[in-house]
């Protein structure tokens, strides 16, 4: 059993659990994640067999006394990827833990397996579904995932872009698909966004603030036609169910085009 664990927000966990879960079917090999064990119960694997508290306890503790061995995919791991993939292959019951384990080809692989284990439960669909069922009729969905809180020090506040700028890059949107009705949704992590601005500067525009909690949001946007945000895990797992065509603002100056959207299979390539 390698028992998957790390810190970190929801999606980050969702990515690093994804790839070892990858590395372990194509290695005959069972993986738990201990964050979804007890954490973050939005999900089908929160669900399955070994997904418990107890499970997460005694695999912390066993690994804390030295009892299992720990395969660091870190930062700051002693050895390279190599080495720990060689204590993973070495060790039938062992901890994985790290940022950096990447194994994108077996992502790929088993993508739909991993899409599978991270469904929703329908407690966490049935409001969303009833909000989406209540809005008038639109041609496009457009997510808009506005990240300050801790982007305001990350990469020293690159990604730290104010209203304005998001509204900028909304109407480029706009622009782009002009004549069509478009549904805009704005979640985010900033309890003071300025929602009336957004209301003033796209007049006309159906606009919904969803509110919901983290498996609410991400359901939502993975139900959009398009998503737009500053480079997260967030709206990259959300562009991971249906290949939606994503935009990191990765320079709010920029022109919005066509060819500022991406999708998953490359994009997950370039979270660092």
């Amino acid at each position: 059993m390698v028992f998957v664990r790390d810190k970190g927000r929801m999606c980050n966990n969702i990515l690093q659990y994804g790839h070892l879960y990858a590395w372990g079917r194509e290695h005959g090999r069972r993986t738990v994640s201990m964050r979804f064990a007890y954490k973050y119960r939005y999900f089908r694997i929160c669900h399955t067999a070994y997904h418990n508290f107890l499970v997460y306890v005694v695999a912390k503790y066993a690994a804390k006394w030295g009892l299992l061995p720990v395969a660091d995919f870190g930062v700051d791991a002693p050895n390279d990827p190599a080495r720990q993939e060689q204590l993973l292959l070495s060790h039938r019951h062992i901890v994985a833990e790290g940022w950096y384990a990447r194994f994108y080809d077996l992502f790929l692989k088993y993508k739909q397996e991993i899409v599978g284990l991270f469904s929703f439960d329908e407690a966490v669909k049935r409001p969303v579904d009833s909000l989406l069922a209540s809005l008038p009729t639109a041609d496009v969905r457009l997510g808009v995932h506005i990240r300050r809180g801790d982007y305001r020090r990350w990469h020293g506040g690159r990604y730290y872009y104010t209203d304005e700028q998001y509204i900028s890059q909304i109407r480029q949107f706009l622009a782009l698909h002009r004549g069509q009705r478009v549904q805009l949704f704005v979640c985010g992590n900033d309890p003071e966004l300025n929602a009336e601005a957004y209301r003033q500067a796209l007049p006309g525009v159906a606009l919904t603030y969803p509110k919901g909690n983290p498996g609410e949001d991400l359901y939502l946007l993975s139900c959009c036609d398009f998503l737009m945000g500053p480079p997260s895990t967030f709206t990259l797992v959300a562009a991971m169910y249906r290949d939606v065509p994503l935009c990191w603002i990765e320079d709010a100056a920029a022109p919005l085009t066509p060819a500022s959207f991406g999708h998953f299979d490359e994009l997950f390539k370039q979270i660092k």
